[in-house]
C-alpha cells in the first residue's frame, strides 16, 4: 500500500464526510505514493518519536498534532532554519510519510481522544463520548487521592493541580487538549489539557481559587496536551487494524515534554 492508499482508506472507514478544505488533515512531508513499510501513530511528531519509529521498520507516521511546530505546518520561514534541515533531511532520507489527522478525529463518533484520556485517568463510561464534555460520576474521594491516582495511571511528570486536596470529590468533567471545561456547579473537578491561567474566556484556575477559599469542593488537573491526547491515538491504532491487515500498524508515544 501507498500513504496515499492509506488515507483514502481512513476517510471511507470514518463515517463521517470528508471536509477537503482542512488545512490540519493533510499530508506534510514524504512521498504519499511511496511504499507503506509500516505505520506509527502518535500525538506530536518529535524528532525523537521520528527515530523511534524509522529504527522499528513504521515508515508512515500519522499524527494528531502539528509537525513543523505551528498548527498549520506553514514552513514558509522555517527553510532557513538548522532543526528544520535536520528534521525534513531525516524523513526525507528514510523515505519516510508524515499525514495527519486532528479536525477529523474530533468529529468522529466516539471521539477517540476523548475516549482515550477519559480510560488514561481511570474513569469508566466513556466508550461512547464525543467532544462535549460530560460529567462522570466516581466513588467519592479526596481530590489529593484522585490527582495522586491520574498521576500515577497517566504516568506524568509534570502535571498539575489546583485545588485543596482534601476536599470530597466525585463528579468530574474532563476535556483533553485545548478542550479543556469550563467549571460548572455540576462538576467537582475539571481535568484538562492546557488551559490560560488568566485573560481567558473563563479562568477555571481563579474560579477554583475562589471556590477553595469559600470551602467549596472545586478541584482542577492540567495533564499537559500531550499526556492529555496521546492514549487516544493508541485507540486510532487499534481502529486502523481493523480494517488494514497488511501492513504493521504500531503506536508510537511522543515523550511528554515537560517535567519537574
Amino acid at each position: 500500500m501507498t500513504g496515499r492508499e492509506v488515507v483514502e482508506l481512513i476517510k471511507q472507514k470514518l463515517g463521517i464526510p470528508w471536509n477537503e478544505n482542512s488545512y490540519r488533515d493533510t499530508f506534510k512531508i514524504g512521498n504519499p505514493d511511496s511504499q507503506v513499510k509500516g505505520i506509527a501513530t502518535t500525538v506530536m511528531v518529535t524528532f525523537d518519536m521520528l527515530k523511534r519509529a524509522n529504527e522499528a521498520g513504521l515508515n508512515m507516521v500519522i499524527s494528531h498534532e502539528d509537525t513543523f511546530w505551528n498548527d498549520r505546518d506553514d514552513t514558509t520561514d522555517l527553510t532557513t532554519i538548522p532543526l528544520y534541515k535536520l528534521k525534513t533531511g531525516y524523513v526525507l532520507k528514510n523515505d519516510m510519510i508524515i499525514w495527519r489527522i486532528h479536525d477529523h478525529m474530533h468529529a468522529m463518533r466516539p471521539d477517540f481522544t476523548v475516549v482515550g484520556s477519559l480510560r488514561s485517568v481511570g474513569i469508566k463510561g466513556g466508550d461512547d463520548a464525543v467532544m462535549r464534555p460530560r460529567v462522570y460520576t466516581i466513588p467519592e474521594t479526596t481530590f489529593g487521592k484522585f490527582a495522586s491516582q491520574v498521576k500515577r495511571l497517566t504516568g506524568s511528570r509534570a502535571f498539575r493541580c489546583v485545588g485543596d486536596p482534601n476536599a470530597r470529590v466525585s463528579r468530574i468533567l474532563l476535556g483533553p487538549g485545548y478542550a479543556t471545561p469550563r467549571m460548572t456547579t455540576e462538576a467537582d473537578v475539571v481535568i484538562g489539557g492546557e488551559q490560560q491561567e488568566a485573560d481567558g474566556g473563563f479562568d477555571d484556575v481563579e474560579y477554583v481559587l475562589d471556590a477553595v477559599s469559600l470551602g467549596m469542593a472545586k478541584g482542577l488537573i492540567m495533564l499537559g496536551h500531550v499526556v492529555s491526547e496521546q492514549p487516544g491515538m493508541e485507540d486510532l491504532a487499534k481502529w486502523m487494524r481493523s480494517f488494514i491487515k497488511d501492513v504493521r500498524i504500531e503506536f508510537v508515544p511522543a515523550e511528554e515534554p515537560f517535567w519537574t
